[in-house]
């Protein structure tokens, strides 16, 4: 049970609720995600502390929805926050909130339980397992979140909120907190935000962290011919602006994996493509896996980011730089962190051998060059041609199946954002991760963001376009219709029942939500021309407010990559 702090003890006086929303406004929060529940709707709301920390609250159609709109938040605001319900709120948005983990997306989930005194007496609530064991459903979030923070206890509750937070931060991963009922205007020390949360990460013992960069510069200035490769830790651990100053003062030829697209300037160049092993372009693999040196940065060697595992290149002429330590070869040097190192190496390197690579482009193909009228729109003439018409600064979210894989052929403007889920891969994740991405965008006043879902993922969220509606956001959404799960037909099952869906009106759906007629616009395209003529179209490439595209593809067409990614999945999947 909560005991009180003496308010004549306190130099000012704050609510818990009120504590914590204003810590979360601190860092760069300004909409929280979620869904009222009675355990945040207490007997002292809750949520109704939101507009006074200068937050907005969003309200989600359901709390996987709201777990995946906050991770899309996250990766476009740098961090994002969400609230829940005890147990039957918590547990939907499970899903959403292991993918954030998974993926290294910071979101701080908040949820409402029963009070204090209800659990330690054990009382037979609802939304319980009967059993009054009031832990349970965290002990199930524990494992994917970086901090718990239960705040059963006012002398303790501004400490834990802060370490949550912070590491909500520094690591890139979730965290878990809890605020009964009757906690929520219990009385903590409000001059502590007078202090701002040390967001800074621990910097490398010095010695360790110069002999490495002696190591690495030893190997750089060896090398016939380096290269870089980027990953989406490079992203995640915000080392971006040591990125970008290796690849311009270097000269190296860079390249990024799946999950590391818009990871560095595509329009330089110096970049090569994307690889991911055997799914990569011919000139791409040859250029890296002939690398007597690659610098590795924040590498995430997955089976979707590495086509099936078939990278091939030796860990003997690879240097990873990571969050929380550097391999050289096979030795590794743990406790050092990839930051400090980056910014010594650039600033020592000097004039390194450079053989040039291959230079990326949004060229098509010439057998898909055909525009006659009746040229239906396929994968490898789509993603050059979409490349053609993005523009600087774009957010771009792409579903897992088609869309993840097709984007590899697609050189991004500079300032691109690109938002996938290769790791986790939970379909339908691209829609509520599209509503908090164009949320932050709104804010941060970026133009466009611009979603790319095939049909069969569409449907398991396609309530938060209603979300998109209400809040008056403005992206562009494609739905591409090839009836059904692709990626699972090339995996098994071309012809199979289970990989087919009843196809909607998909477009329908905007005047099913109640989009203004005048603020929102349907398009269907099925060929070639159709879709030359919409990006050419100025009014639409505006995005002056919401636009829905149903996007028509054959059922069995699909990128390269995602054939060869699809072939290499099934058959570790046999493997006995």
């Amino acid at each position: 049970m909560a005991t009180d702090i003496r308010t004549s003890e306190l130099k000012t006086p704050v609510d818990v609720a009120e504590y914590l929303f204003r810590r979360l406004h601190e860092v760069g929060v300004r909409s929280v995600h979620g869904l009222p529940g009675d355990y945040n709707l207490g007997h002292e709301v809750a949520l109704d502390y939101i507009p006074g920390a200068g937050l907005t609250w969003v309200g989600n159609c359901n709390e996987l929805n709201a777990g995946y709109a906050a991770d899309g938040y996250a990766r476009v605001k740098g961090i994002a926050a969400m609230v829940t319900t005890f147990g039957v709120g918590e547990l939907s948005a499970m899903n959403a909130i292991a993918g954030a983990y998974s993926e290294y997306s910071p979101v701080v989930h908040i949820v409402g339980t029963p009070s204090t005194i209800a659990q330690k007496e054990g009382m037979l609530l609802h939304h319980t397992l009967g059993n009054g064991n009031f832990d349970v459903f965290a002990n199930m979030n524990r494992d994917i979140s970086v901090a718990m923070a239960k705040l059963n206890d006012p002398h303790e509750a501004a400490t834990l909120i802060d370490h949550a937070i912070r590491e909500c931060w520094v690591q890139s991963r979730p965290v878990y907190i809890t605020l009964p009922t009757d906690m929520v205007t219990k009385k903590i020390e409000g001059a502590r935000l007078d202090t701002p949360i040390d967001l800074s990460y621990p910097s490398n013992v010095p010695e360790k962290e110069d002999y490495v960069v002696d190591v690495v510069l030893k190997y750089l200035r060896d090398a016939k011919n380096p290269a870089i490769l980027v990953d989406a830790c490079a992203i995640r651990h915000r080392v971006l602006d040591e990125v970008h100053e290796l690849v311009k003062r270097s000269g190296l030829p860079v390249f990024v994996t799946p999950m590391g697209k818009g990871a560095v300037n595509e329009t330089l160049p110096t970049f090569g493509g994307v690889y991911a092993g055997d799914g990569s372009d011919p000139d791409v693999r040859e250029r890296l896996e002939s690398s007597d040196l690659i610098l590795s940065i924040g590498a995430i060697k997955s089976d979707f980011n590495t086509a099936g595992f078939t990278y091939h290149v030796s860990q003997l002429s690879t240097i990873d730089f990571h969050s929380n330590y550097v391999r050289v070869r096979y030795s590794e040097y743990p406790g050092v962190r990839m930051q400090g190192v980056l910014q010594k190496v650039i600033a020592k390197m000097g004039k390194l051998n450079v053989k040039p690579g291959p230079v990326a482009t949004n060229d098509i193909p010439k057998a898909d060059q055909d525009m006659s009228d009746d040229q239906i729109i396929s994968h490898a003439w789509f993603w050059p041609r979409m490349g053609q018409w993005l523009e600087k600064d774009d957010i771009v979210i792409t579903e897992t199946g088609t869309a993840n894989f097709g984007i590899w052929e697609t050189r991004f403007p500079e300032g691109v954002t690109a938002l996938s889920q290769v790791l986790w891969g939970s379909i339908g994740w691209s829609v509520g991760a599209c509503q908090g991405a164009a949320l932050a965008a709104k804010e941060l006043g970026i133009k466009r963001t611009i979603l790319f879902v095939g049909d069969g993922s569409f449907q398991l969220t396609a309530q938060e376009v209603s979300t998109m509606i209400r809040r008056d956001l403005n992206p562009i959404i494609f739905v591409i219709c090839n009836k059904g799960y692709t990626i699972e037909r090339f995996i098994h099952g071309m012809d199979a029942e289970y990989n087919d869906i009843q196809e909607w009106k998909n477009k329908d759906l905007l005047a099913v939500f109640g989009a203004d007629p005048k603020k929102s616009k349907t398009y269907q395209v099925k060929t070639k021309q159709e879709i030359h003529n919409l990006f050419n179209d100025k009014h639409f490439s505006s995005a002056p407010y919401i636009q829905f595209v149903e996007l028509y593809m054959e059922r069995e067409d699909a990128p390269i990559a995602l054939k060869l990614t699809a072939e290499a999945s099934a058959k570790n999947n046999a493997k006995e």
